[in-house]
């Protein structure tokens, strides 16, 4: 059996990683939702077997994010090492959001665990501060940040040809509309998550997933890749010399 090429192995891991950021995404907003939606939660209302879940599933999210630039950084930088740093910085920088939002939401399950004699009010004011900041890097991190590393990414991809061009062109239309949405959203125009802000966010989801599944099951055109961008250079003719 052939063994793949280090480039073609490094883009099937960046494609399942790409994937599995959706894959533990997706369902960690639904299991954190009794912290989220009631007030009441840190004083024993509702069940909390979903949070634990929900923090694990972001954890693994957090790390696949940085496992994507990782993967791909040594394929990027022969095209542009500048972006490829400034990819792995931003999902980098995306992860660390994440974790942040997790202890938050971890704090919350602590105190309702440990809340015997303590001050209902102080509770409740403990736990709104702390799902505030949950709030705060949802919207910092998995709401910004797909933007600039899709303007890296997307870029790189565009540019070099690395795969079909209406894959990286998702990602160069998505990232302008995610930016302008979470900034509707920083400034109270609509919730984060809402029927705009998910529209919007739908073209930045749909390049994530695409260039994911293609890196996966083909990987980038290495051949084209490697070949110049501009136009190719005709012969160079020999300058005569007139005695």
């Amino acid at each position: 059996m052939a063994t793949m090429d280090p480039t073609r192995k490094a883009t099937f891991a960046a494609g399942l990683f790409y994937i599995a950021t959706f894959v533990f995404s997706i369902p960690a907003v639904a299991l954190y939702g009794g912290v989220l939606d009631d007030a009441n939660f840190v004083l024993g209302a509702g069940s909390d077997q979903g949070v634990l879940w929900g923090g694990l599933f972001e954890v693994i999210t957090a790390l696949t994010g940085i496992g994507t630039a990782v993967a791909l950084f040594p394929v990027l930088r022969r095209h542009s090492a500048g972006r490829a740093v400034g990819f792995v910085a931003s999902r980098t920088l995306e992860a660390a959001m994440i974790f942040s939002g997790v202890v938050a939401i971890l704090a919350v399950y602590t105190l309702r665990q440990d809340n015997a004699g303590a001050d209902a009010g102080v509770l409740t004011t403990t736990a709104d501060a702390l799902v505030a900041v949950k709030d705060w890097t949802f919207l910092l991190g998995p709401g910004v940040m797909p933007a600039i590393s899709a303007l890296l990414f997307a870029t790189i991809v565009y540019r070099s040809r690395l795969a079909p061009q209406w894959i990286p062109t998702l990602g160069l239309i998505g990232a302008p509309l995610l930016l302008a949405s979470s900034t509707a959203s920083l400034f109270g125009a609509w919730d984060q998550i809402s029927g705009p802000a998910l529209v919007m966010a739908l073209p930045i989801a749909t390049w994530e997933l695409s260039v994911g599944v293609y890196m996966l099951v083909k990987g980038f055109r290495v051949p084209s890749a490697a070949a110049p961008a501009g136009p190719t250079a005709g012969p160079v003719q020999p300058i005569a010399s007139h005695a």
